[in-house]
């Protein structure tokens, strides 16, 4: 049996990821309120109690009667209430084809997920063609002894750390009003040096949103410096197991001081105190090993492959948009889907 969820129906989208065997905050009905660029919903197959729910985001293609489908933010993917690798292949083959009904129905051209590094999902669309390697993420294994995870940091992170531990610096929690609205000035200061595309510009609201949300946990933690200034901040969520350096900022003024090489340090202890296995830090801009990712892998030698699943659906809908949109445009760039690139400035598909 196959059936969409509606985002209004918080409790049928949350009861199915909540009975599933690993998910992430990406997931759930509230960070799926968060997404404006189209219409969310839970694509959901189940049989004999046993499921596999998708979230996608449904977009309409500009000037025809047809659909895409696409992610939020972050990594989503499907989920299940069974280990993927105890799936009959029988049931996974039965999901596909029910997936490939739903494209029809709904008129779907393109699929664009962004899969979990975490989650062992390769195996449900490895058939059906279109996983496209982005790359790697970083991650803090924080199953090691703490002593054995800092001896993975690099030279320049454990002299930085002890010297702004020497000058006074310190991390802690914060919450309220206005903790949120310091983030957002420290966040949206350093999107604007960096010239970040719109997309990576947030609102007040959404930060109060994603920090008081009861379908999962998230924390936000700022590095005070020696008079109590907030210098730098992230918003850090837990789940399953593993914990996302989903958002971080550091103020212009203290970027000398690398504050958010301390910030990393002690929110790693803050995730073995909550019972997390890995603090993933993520990867470079559009997933590119660049000084993004250097700095992150500073940390750590662990590594974890990002996948994302381009799929085209209906090749003809699919030829037409492209050709009627990338008219003198270079179609080697590395986007998905082709129709909708348009010069980004810190591209991630």
């Amino acid at each position: 049996m196959k059936k969409t969820i509606a985002l209004a129906d918080q409790a049928g989208w949350n009861g199915y990821i909540s009975r599933a065997h690993s998910h992430d905050f990406y997931h759930t009905q509230d960070y799926h309120c968060l997404e404006a660029s189209g219409e969310s919903l839970l694509f959901v197959f189940e049989e004999n109690a046993i499921f596999i729910a998708i979230p996608v985001v449904k977009r309409k293609i500009p000037g025809t009667d047809r659909f895409d489908l696409s992610s939020v933010y972050g990594y989503t993917g499907p989920v299940c209430n069974l280990p993927f690798a105890e799936l009959s292949g029988d049931f996974i083959h039965r999901f596909r084809l029910a997936f490939m009904q739903f494209f029809e129905e709904e008129r779907v051209v393109s699929v664009f997920l962004r899969l979990h590094p975490f989650f062992d999902q390769l195996n449900l669309f490895e058939p059906l063609g279109g996983l496209f390697d982005n790359g790697q993420v970083v991650a803090i294994d924080l199953q090691l002894p703490l002593e054995a995870q800092r001896s993975q940091y690099q030279t320049q992170v454990k002299s930085k750390i002890k010297q702004l531990q020497k000058r006074g610096f310190t991390v802690k929690e914060a919450r309220g009003p206005e903790a949120i609205s310091t983030f957002h000035q420290i966040y949206t200061e350093n999107m604007v040096r960096v010239n970040a595309a719109s997309h990576y510009l947030f609102s007040k609201a959404y930060f109060f949103a994603l920090l008081n949300s009861t379908q999962f946990t998230a924390k936000l933690l700022f590095v005070y410096n020696e008079a109590g200034d907030s210098v730098c901040g992230t918003v850090i969520t837990f789940a399953s197991g593993i914990m996302q350096a989903h958002l971080i900022g550091t103020a212009n003024a203290y970027l000398a001081d690398s504050p958010a090489k301390l910030m990393v340090d002690e929110a790693s202890i803050l995730g073995r105190q909550l019972g997390m296995k890995y603090y993933n830090l993520g990867g470079g801009f559009g997933f590119r090993e660049d000084n993004l990712f250097g700095w992150k892998a500073s940390f750590s030698h662990t590594r974890f492959p990002y996948t994302t699943w381009r799929f085209i659906a209906d090749r003809q809908q699919y030829a037409a948009a492209v050709a009627k949109k990338m008219s003198g445009t270079d179609e080697t760039v590395d986007f998905f889907p082709l129709y909708r690139y348009s010069e980004p400035l810190l591209a991630e598909n």
